[in-house]
């Protein structure tokens, strides 16, 4: 994959609050998600959002999620039960990164002709006239009868 045309994608760029947030909370959520950017780089800026919301803040069921699109590629949805709120944003940033790792391996081998090559060895074909284990010469060491 070839790094991002024009500016790559930051957290502080594209990122968006949704339900159960305020604009307030922005600045701190964007925090927390700052070890996003080292894999987010890849990806241009303009082509790149994220919108985090959240369930039933504070309450004892509540669900973040974490939503994150890029240019022709699927939108990756990443969510959390977890009851804190702090961990349940690090929850869905640690899963986006390694859902974003794992499109990035996948896409790889393409690219790479050593690892596309690298194949099963050939299988050697048996010889008819060679005898077998089972076979056995006449006047062999077998048992006598």
């Amino acid at each position: 994959m070839s790094g991002a045309r024009g500016n790559p994608a930051t957290v502080a760029d594209c990122l968006r609050v949704g339900a159960g947030f305020s604009q307030g909370d922005l600045n701190w959520i964007a925090e927390q998600f700052t070890t996003l950017d080292s894999r987010l780089a890849a990806f241009p800026a303009d082509g790149t959002e994220l919108e985090v919301s959240v369930k039933d803040r504070d309450a004892k069921g509540q669900k973040v999620t974490l939503e994150c699109w890029i240019a022709g590629r699927q939108k990756i949805v990443t969510t959390s039960s977890e009851e804190d709120l702090k961990a349940g944003l690090h929850d869905v940033r640690d899963d986006l990164r390694r859902r974003l790792n794992d499109a990035k391996t996948r896409q790889e081998p393409r690219h790479n002709r050593h690892l596309r090559d690298t194949g099963r060895p050939e299988p050697i074909p048996v010889d008819e006239a060679t005898p077998s284990a089972d076979d056995e010469p006449a006047g062999g060491t077998g048992p006598t009868a």
